[in-house]
């Protein structure tokens, strides 16, 4: 008895995921909520909003220098140095 065909093939509208964009009230209520924790409940505030100890640094320390006015925008990551192209040749 041959086995059947077992192909999956992944929705593309899911396989493409976006990069989050978080809000100024977001980054500050997250700041916020990071100064009141004790000893050691960090960790788990960034896991449950599914962040990184950067991400809130970056937060901090933009909120530091320009008030809330620096959250209003971070920098985004270095610009790509492939083309979608070259990026489907390889």
């Amino acid at each position: 008895m041959p086995k059947p065909e077992t192909k999956i093939i992944p929705e593309p509208v899911i396989e493409k995921r976006g990069r989050r964009i978080f809000t100024t009230d977001y980054k500050l209520s997250i700041i916020q909520q990071a100064d009141a924790c004790k000893h050691g409940e960090i960790g788990m505030l960034l896991r449950r909003e599914k962040l990184y100890s950067n991400q809130l640094a970056q937060w901090r320390r933009e909120f530091a220098q320009n008030g809330v006015a620096g959250l209003a925008k971070s920098q985004p990551g270095p610009p790509p140095t492939k083309t979608p192209e070259q990026k489907g040749a390889l």
